[in-house]
């Protein structure tokens, strides 16, 4: 897990803004969970009465549990003690408290990469070398995200091309979704800044239309496959980029920044073969 970005404190969790738009699927649990935290509840107290209040997702959570982070064993891994016991270890900090909110929300692919883990994990060993699936896991499981767009932007994102997709492709953005899937995202959020960027996975139409139906988080523990997945299939975003998160995105020089909204490098690699071809 990655290290604490806002301090340890739980005068941490006044500076998260639950208006923000990065916050605005999690704030009906959220927020209510994070006053009972500054009130004296533990992290894992906390979740487990916001899964109590939560009925409508209890088939996809099952017996999903939080408990303190000393119940988990010296010498145990902690993805096999979450798949073996299912009850997920907490500190008591802002970056676990955001991790439960992600297992609150999405039970279905957070189980999935767990499974996957865990499955490595008995096969390998916990120490060694991880393996291109496991790091892909971290990675999104991390810094992840979930665009639901229609495919002109997914184009534009796919090929870096920030100007089009932020200004001359604005309007499209309405009927847009940037879901955050990652809770180190989310934490790095909680102090906005430029450079934060995620790693989205794109769900373009039809997986748009999908999600609609069934959910983001049916959609992906569906449709993700260990063999895809460790291709790691994710595009570089900016977050605050994205229309409606931040407001000085509205001028459009903000997406000039080459130090943020970088080119593909796979690009600038290959122009001197193709020159050289065509000579």
């Amino acid at each position: 897990m990655a290290a604490m970005q806002v301090g340890e404190g739980r005068e941490a969790w006044g500076l998260v803004d639950w208006h923000r738009p990065w916050l605005a699927g999690m704030a009906q649990a959220g927020r209510p969970a994070a006053a009972r935290i500054l009130a004296g509840a533990s992290v894992a107290q906390a979740l487990n009465e916001a899964l109590e209040g939560d009925q409508a997702g209890t088939e996809a959570r099952g017996a999903m549990r939080f408990v303190a982070h000393e119940s988990l064993e010296h010498g145990v891994a902690y993805e096999r003690f979450i798949d073996e016991r299912c009850c997920i270890p907490t500190r008591d900090n802002l970056h676990d408290f955001l991790n439960g909110l992600i297992w609150l929300h999405f039970p279905r692919t957070k189980r999935l990469f767990n499974r996957w883990q865990a499955d490595a994990i008995r096969q390998r060993g916990a120490g060694g070398t991880r393996g291109p699936l496991r790091d892909a896991i971290t990675v999104f499981d991390e810094n992840g995200a979930l665009l639901l767009a229609s495919q002109p932007l997914c184009e534009a994102l796919r090929e870096r091309a920030w100007h089009r997709l932020g200004v001359q492709l604005r309007p499209l953005w309405r009927e847009a979704r940037l879901i955050p899937f990652g809770h180190a995202l989310l934490e790095k959020l909680v102090q906005p800044r430029k450079s934060i960027t995620a790693h989205v996975v794109i769900a373009d139409e039809g997986g748009r239309v999908q999600c609609a139906s069934t959910g983001p988080d049916a959609w992906m523990a569906s449709h993700f496959t260990q063999e895809w997945f460790a291709q790691k299939p994710f595009n570089p975003l900016p977050v605050l980029g994205v229309p409606g998160w931040w407001s000085e995105n509205e001028n459009f020089c903000f997406y000039d920044d080459s130090m943020v909204f970088r080119s593909d490098a796979r690009k600038i690699i290959q122009q001197p073969e193709i020159a050289a071809a065509a000579r």
